[in-house]
This record gives C-alpha cells, structure tokens and sequence, in this order.
C-alpha cells in the first residue's frame, strides 16, 4: 500500500466513525459551535483575555497567547498550506449548521495547529491543563465532523501545532521578553 493510499484508507476509516454520530443533534451542536469558535481562534484570544482579566501573570500570557496565534496563523496558513493543494472533503449532505467555508488548502488543518498552539502556551505551568488540551482536540475533531477537513489533515494540524507550541515556550518563557529581547532590557 503506497502512503497515499494509506492516508485516504485512514481518512475514510474515520469518516465512516463520524458517520455514526452525524445528525444527533447535541453533538452536531458541540462539533458546530467549536469549529465555528475556532474560526480566526476566537475561543484561544477569549481564553487569553480571561486569563488576563483574572491570573497575576495574565496580561502577558494573554500577550504572549495572541502574538504567537498570529504568527502560527501566518505561518500554517500563509507558508504551509501554500505547499500543499489539497481539496477539501466533498460535502453531499446538508449541514444542519452554517459555517464559514475556507478557501484554502484542506492540509493542515489550522483549526487544529491552532488549537494546539493555544493549549500549550494557556496550560503552561497552570493546572487546568487537561482542560486546555481537551478544548483544543475537539476544535480539531469538529472540523472533521463538520467536514471541512480530512481526518489526515487534522493530524497534520495537530503535529504542527505541538511543535510550534513547544518552540514558542521555549522562545518566550513566561516572564520574559521573547526572541532574546529579555537581554536587551537587562541592559
């Protein structure tokens, strides 16, 4: 079986789950709302403020959240999804909810490097971090669910938004000024 072949029979094998679950109502509602709030990662830049309203630390976590939301944003969906052509899934059912229809490459999905990258900088150093990461797999799943993306895709967004999440702590820490700036103002 060659890689392609794989990835469609991956991505067909989740549809068919999906499948089970589509058209009950409540859960078609959960998947819907959650896609649709991470739409220009409205529910990460939420989360952000709140933590800014109500955490000691908080103005510049939400800071620190916002600015790397739209670095990541740039970059998966400027530079990555420029490499990658991919159609979206086909959609022959009515949806029982509207959403906003990208245009944009199926792969990766942004929706679920976003998510990632959102629950790696909120959770870090707070104990609500299952909560963050729960949040943000099921952004991701909505949008297979919705089906706007490929399960693949999906994975594709999720590996990229671990490692763009574990490279943004790492490049600003909380309390300090990313990207080496911290030096500067310990001048």
């Amino acid at each position: 079986m060659t890689g392609f072949a794989a990835v469609t029979k991956f991505d067909a094998a989740v549809e068919s789950l999906f499948d089970h679950v589509r058209g009950v109502a409540v859960v078609d509602r959960v998947f819907y709302t959650a896609s649709e709030l991470g739409d220009w990662s409205l529910i990460w830049h939420l989360a952000g403020v709140g933590q800014g309203v109500f955490l000691r630390d908080g103005v510049a976590r939400a800071l620190r959240t916002s600015a790397c939301m739209g670095l990541e944003s740039g970059f998966v969906n400027g530079a990555v999804k420029a490499l990658f052509r991919r159609a979206r899934p086909i959609v022959e059912a009515e949806r029982p909810h509207r959403l906003r229809q990208p245009r944009t490459s199926s792969f990766p999905s942004g929706h679920a490097s976003a998510a990632f990258v959102a629950a790696a900088l909120l959770s870090d150093g707070r104990r609500a971090k299952p909560l963050y990461y729960g949040v943000a797999s099921v952004v991701a799943l909505s949008r297979v669910h919705v089906r706007i993306h490929h399960a693949s895709d999906v994975v594709g967004g999720v590996a990229i938004g671990v490692a763009l999440g574990a490279l943004a702590k790492k490049a600003w820490p909380l309390g300090r000024a990313p990207f080496g700036l911290q030096e500067l103002l310990d001048r």
